[in-house]
């Protein structure tokens, strides 16, 4: 069963999501905390987390901030922003900070439920109105096209990427074992100069990196 965190200080907001995350037939092992500081204390001592769904205006560490250092704990999380926030720079940090989606609060939670289902199996779930706005933010302020020295495997997997596969049906899809896909995707990350599929994709679509975009 997937471990689910919660980082969220509004009290209802926070046990509404917890209980719609532990209902079947979704069921999700879930652990909520009020503060990016209580979470980050018990990444000490308890099971890592698969998916944290963190929101930004926390009281203390806020939740930009506290991306970091709990990618620094537990670099194997998906970290979903989950806010009422909307605005570019915040949006932008999150994603820079290495966030793996960024959804809003008026989601329904039958989609947030979706979101957390796409991260685990390595997506990067993104409200549609928020994804726009990235794309737009990164081909603002994209250089000329620049040759980032991808073969032509790393093409293929960029390409799937781009089409919002998730990690094993890139795999099936480029004819690659699941390791070396991720192994491949690690090279994307560093020719790319980025730490997460969110940023890779945007940039992909920003400077046109790959075919037919």
């Amino acid at each position: 069963m997937p471990h689910i965190w919660i980082i969220e200080d509004n009290a209802a907001f926070r046990r509404g999501t917890e209980r719609a995350l532990t209902m079947k037939p979704h069921a999700h092992d879930v652990r909520a905390f009020m503060s990016c500081e209580d979470a980050i204390a018990t990444l000490k001592s308890a099971a890592l987390p698969d998916v944290i769904l963190l929101d930004v205006g926390l009281p203390g560490m806020d939740g930009i901030e506290g991306i970091a250092h709990l990618k620094s704990r537990a670099p194997g999380a998906s970290i979903l922003i989950l806010t009422v926030f909307e605005d570019d720079d915040k949006i932008f940090r999150a994603i820079c900070a290495g966030a793996s989606g960024y959804l809003l609060k008026s989601e329904p939670m039958a989609q947030v439920i979706t979101a957390i289902d796409q991260a685990i199996v390595g997506g990067s779930p993104m409200n549609p109105r928020i994804a726009t706005r990235v794309l737009a933010m990164f081909a603002k302020l994209a250089p000329a096209k620049k040759d980032y020295g991808l073969d032509e495997r790393e093409q293929a997997v960029l390409k799937c990427m781009v089409a919002g596969m998730p990690r094993k049906q890139i795999a099936e899809a480029t004819g690659l074992n699941p390791h070396t896909a991720d192994y491949v995707t690690r090279s994307i990350y560093r020719k790319l100069h980025v730490n997460c599929a969110t940023a890779a994709v945007s940039k992909a679509v920003a400077e046109r990196l790959v075919e037919g975009r």
